[in-house]
This record gives C-alpha cells, sequence and structure tokens, in this order.
C-alpha cells in the first residue's frame, strides 16, 4: 500500500472527506485529521466492510500557541457546530496545550509538543500514527512509519514518553474484536 491508495481508501468514508475539507476552509493552524477514523477506514475497505464500520471517533490536532482553555473550547465548539451534521463523534485537541492536562489525567509524563505532527508521533500504536490534511492542490499525508502495518492489518506498539502497556491492550483488544483479521503484536513487540 502507497499513499495514494492509503488515502484513496480513508477518503472512502465521506466523514474523513467532509472533516478535512472543513479543517482547510477553517484554516486552523498546523490541523489534522488524525488516526483512527483513517486507519479504520483503510482496514474497512480492504475487508469489505462500510467504511465507517468500527470508527469509535474522528479525531482532530491542531496547534495554537494560544494554550488557554477558552481558546481551545472556542473551536471545540466551532468545529462541533459546523461538523454537526455528520452524526459522529469529534475529539479536538490543540497540541501546544495537551501536556498541561495528560499527566493529571493519564499518570504518565508527556513533554511539550512543537507541532501537531510531533502528538501523531506519540500514539500508542506505529500502525495510526497517520493524519491527513487538505491543501490548496490535494491533500499531505503524515505517515512516518509507512502503510505496510496497515496493508498488512498488523497492530504494532509505540513505546514512548507516555505509552501505557494498558491502554495499548485496551485499544487493541477492541479492534481486534471488529476486525479479527487484526494481528496483534505485544507490548514488548517493537521491530
Amino acid at each position: 500500500m502507497d499513499q495514494n491508495t492509503f488515502l484513496a481508501a480513508a477518503l472512502r468514508n465521506p466523514a474523513n472527506q467532509v472533516i478535512a475539507e472543513e479543517l482547510f476552509r477553517l484554516a486552523l493552524p498546523d490541523a489534522w485529521l488524525v488516526s483512527g477514523c483513517l486507519v479504520q477506514s483503510a482496514w474497512n475497505v480492504l475487508t469489505g466492510r462500510p467504511c465507517d464500520y468500527g470508527i469509535n471517533d474522528y479525531d482532530i490536532f491542531y496547534f495554537d500557541r494560544d494554550t488557554s482553555w477558552q481558546a481551545e473550547d472556542a473551536v471545540i465548539r466551532k468545529l462541533r457546530d459546523r461538523l454537526a451534521h455528520l452524526g459522529v463523534k469529534i475529539e479536538i485537541r490543540n497540541q501546544a496545550r495537551v501536556h498541561l492536562w495528560y499527566p493529571e489525567k493519564h499518570g504518565l509524563p508527556y513533554p511539550p509538543l512543537a507541532c501537531s505532527t510531533e502528538g501523531v508521533d506519540r500514539f500508542l500504536s506505529r500502525t495510526t500514527q497517520i493524519g491527513i490534511r487538505r491543501g490548496p492542490i490535494g491533500h499531505d499525508v503524515y505517515a512516518p512509519n509507512g502503510f505496510a502495518d496497515v496493508a498488512r492489518m498488523i497492530v504494532r506498539p509505540n513505546p514512548g514518553p507516555n505509552f501505557s502497556a494498558a491502554n495499548y491492550t485496551g485499544k487493541a483488544t477492541r479492534w481486534k474484536e471488529l476486525w479479527p483479521e487484526l494481528t496483534i503484536l505485544p507490548v514488548d513487540a517493537v521491530g
């Protein structure tokens, strides 16, 4: 699977298309549609399931140096209002402020980030370290590990500063129930 094949599969999900277009229109700083909604859409294409099957939520990352809760809340409300017609759960997070609340919520360190893609780099699974954003001509794709694991339906852990074996196992177990074709690599499998 190459970038174009992945992008075509992810965008077969109309919600992904609409969200990417809306992020482009709003011109939020360093905004990306990320993670499961993209990879799971591709899995659904590969397995012949409806394109939105099993998708819990649609994650949006952006990076705004205004780290106040009020600024992030305004963006959350605006995007939820503009995307309400999709009838899907939208999760929006300013990556510039994650370090302010993550340690208290999850009991794990979370060093400050310099951009949204650094947040993608910290996902629990290397397989889901993917983001897309609409540009003036087409889409940018951020995928530091490529698309081989997506195509082979392998879920691989991504140990890092905020890695939680319990959270990885919980996500992987849920995904395996929905997509039994998946191969889930154990927490200690890093290659």
